[in-house]
């Protein structure tokens, strides 16, 4: 089965400094991450970077383990997953953060991911569960830094 992507895009009225700043403080990830029951760094990590592992979990109970494999201030950061899912062969997922101006930011989820059998048998459902996740996500996020 090839790789499944999708994106979603918000804008919202902050600088891109401090939106990429927040959404990557693991202190802060729960108050605007509401797909999340839990967030945290691993190995005594405690800020996320470049070669940072970090395990974060669905509300579902779903977890994974990810390495910051691309981490760009302001712009850009990207994970990868590097442990065994129930669900997943192979997840990746970037974050990218477009200034508008001094004020205005583009944020902009994209995700990568092959399914495990048989889920690859409900791929569209399970794309369509995870948009609109990526896109109440980003809502609460615009809501935490604008409210």
């Amino acid at each position: 089965m090839k790789s499944i992507k999708f994106q979603e895009k918000i804008r919202i009225q902050e600088s891109q400094a401090v939106i990429f700043d927040y959404t990557q403080d693991y202190t802060s990830r729960l108050k605007w991450d509401t797909f999340l029951q839990r967030a945290d760094l691993l190995d005594g990590a405690t800020t996320a970077g470049l070669g940072v592992k970090a395990y974060c979990q669905a509300k579902s109970g779903i977890g994974m383990v990810t390495e910051y494999v691309s981490f760009l201030p302001p712009k850009v950061t990207a994970i990868k997953m590097t442990s065994p899912s129930p669900i997943f062969k192979s997840f990746l997922g970037s974050w990218t953060f477009h200034s508008l101006t001094d004020k205005e930011c583009e944020i902009i989820f994209l995700y990568s991911y092959e399914l495990k059998f048989p889920f690859s048998l409900f791929s569209n459902k399970i794309t369509r569960n995870l948009k609109s996740n990526v896109k109440q996500r980003l809502l609460d996020l615009k809501s935490c830094v604008e409210g």
